[in-house]
C-alpha cells in the first residue's frame, strides 16, 4: 500500500530524511519511533504529499502524493499531534466532512459516542474552543468513520485520560484489520498490544526495522 524508496529530504542545510526506503501493507500495525528530529514527521508529511522529496519516491496505491494528493488522501486518515486550530462549529465541521470526504456524519457521531464524547449537545460550539481532549476525541471519531485504508496517529493519546485511551485502542482493535496503522509515538508500552512491526528512526535514517 505504502511504497517509500529511496526518499531524501532537505530543509535548508538540515538533512531530514536520508535515502529512507520502506513499505508497509494491509494489516501491519507499526510503530514509528525516534528522538524529536530524527526525521518520523517529515517522513508522515511525505507519504501525505506535504513535503516533496529531493530525490526518490512516495506511491500510495501506486499514486504519486504530491501529483495525485486528492485522490492519495482519500485512503487516508490522519490526527495530528496538535489539533489544528478550526473556527468552525462541531455541526458546520461535521457537515464539510461529510460534503468533502463523503463520511457519513451519523457513524462519526457514533464514534464520538464511542470515545464518551456528547458532541449532540455541543453542535454549535466552535472546535477551537473545545478542550485538547475533546478535540483529541472528535478527531479521532472523523478518522474512524472515514473508514480509510490507511490511518496515521501522531501521538493520539497526547491528551487524553487513562479511560479514553482505553476506548481509543479497543476501537482501533476492531478495525485494524485489512488496514495499515502507523502510530507516531513515543509510548510503545500503550501501543505493544496492537502493533506488529516497530519502527526506530534517527537522523533523517531507519536504524531499526523489526516485526513483532
Amino acid at each position: 500500500m505504502i511504497e517509500v524508496k529511496n526518499v531524501t529530504k532537505r530543509f535548508g542545510s538540515t538533512l531530514s530524511l536520508d535515502n529512507v526506503s520502506c513499505s508497509f501493507k494491509k494489516g501491519e500495525s507499526i510503530a514509528l519511533m525516534g528522538a524529536n528530529g530524527a526525521g518520523k514527521t517529515t517522513l508522515i508529511r511525505s507519504i501525505m504529499g506535504y513535503y516533496h522529496p529531493e530525490s526518490g519516491e512516495v506511491l500510495i496505491e501506486h499514486l504519486n502524493p504530491v501529483k495525485q494528493r486528492v485522490e492519495v488522501l482519500k485512503h487516508i486518515s490522519f490526527v495530528p499531534q496538535l489539533p489544528p486550530p478550526i473556527k468552525l462549529s462541531i455541526d458546520e465541521l461535521l457537515q464539510y466532512i461529510s460534503v468533502s470526504a463523503a463520511v457519513d456524519k451519523e457513524l462519526i457521531k457514533h464514534y464520538a459516542n464511542e470515545m464518551k464524547l456528547d458532541i449532540s449537545s455541543n453542535m454549535n460550539k466552535s472546535f477551537f474552543k473545545l478542550s485538547g481532549g475533546m478535540k483529541q476525541k472528535l478527531l479521532i471519531a472523523i478518522s474512524l468513520a472515514k473508514e480509510s485504508d490507511i490511518l496515521i496517529y501522531d501521538e493520539p493519546t497526547a491528551n487524553l485520560d487513562p479511560k479514553a485511551r482505553d476506548d481509543f485502542y479497543r476501537l482501533l482493535k476492531d478495525n485494524e484489520e485489512q488496514k495499515v496503522l502507523l502510530f507516531v509515538t513515543h509510548r510503545l508500552e500503550e501501543v505493544k498490544d496492537l502493533i506488529n512491526r516497530q519502527i526506530y528512526m534517527d537522523l533523517g535514517k531507519i536504524v531499526s526495522d523489526e516485526r513483532m
